[in-house]
């Protein structure tokens, strides 16, 4: 498949463009800084461009079967919503339909899968405003008319792609580690390019 991805030099974009040209997709990396994008093969194409520029994000959306977004700015929650609506309306624009939009385990009725520490020190205090901005992010992306799927990884860590890690739960699942490998995050949002098992649903991935 030809795929754009968004926040391709982010710690799990790196990993979703690495495995989605071991998996033989044609990817179209966007960028701020084409130099973050340290890979190179045939089949991929750096598009160097502002997120919040939705011309600008035109010319990575164009001509795509999909779009993944993985866009992120640590705490300060000044990207993951403004960044995803220009990319939705450069969707709009070009006719592209299937979106993946990665957000974070804790939105809507994910929270009780958190425990007291996520949801009242982490989501409460620390990280509030990356929080905020997710849930700002969700709501736009499934106000939309798109082939949404919205992914709600834990925590991220380190590590190899295991492919063993519990998805699709509900929000009353417990003994949730509340961590999962970067590499798995990337194998998930990939999988969805050919699995509607998920189309306009929001699952969690945990460990």
């Amino acid at each position: 498949m030809k795929i754009a991805v968004f926040g391709a030099t982010g710690s799990v974009g790196r990993l979703v463009v690495e495995q989605a040209l071991e998996q033989g997709h044609e990817v179209t990396a966007f960028t701020r800084d084409a130099a973050g994008v340290t890979q190179r093969h045939e089949r991929l194409r750096v598009v160097e461009g502002d997120v919040f520029d939705t011309h600008q994000a035109e010319r990575a959306v164009a001509g795509q079967d999909a779009v993944l977004i993985a866009l992120g700015d640590g705490r300060k929650g000044l990207v993951r919503y403004a960044g995803t609506k220009s990319v939705v309306e450069a969707m709009h624009r070009t006719g592209v339909k299937r979106l993946i939009c990665q957000s974070t385990l804790g939105v809507g009725d994910s929270r009780d899968n958190l425990d007291f520490l996520w949801k009242y020190v982490f989501f409460g205090l620390l990280l509030r405003r990356a929080y905020h901005d997710h849930v700002e992010q969700e709501a736009y992306v499934r106000a939309s008319d798109l082939d949404w799927t919205i992914v709600r990884p834990s925590a991220f860590t380190d590590g190899p792609r295991t492919g063993s890690y519990r998805r699709g739960f509900p929000g009353s699942e417990r003994g949730l580690t509340l961590k999962i490998a970067r590499a798995d995050i990337a194998d998930f949002l990939l999988e969805q390019l050919t699995d509607s098992t998920y189309l306009h649903r929001t699952p969690g991935i945990s460990n």
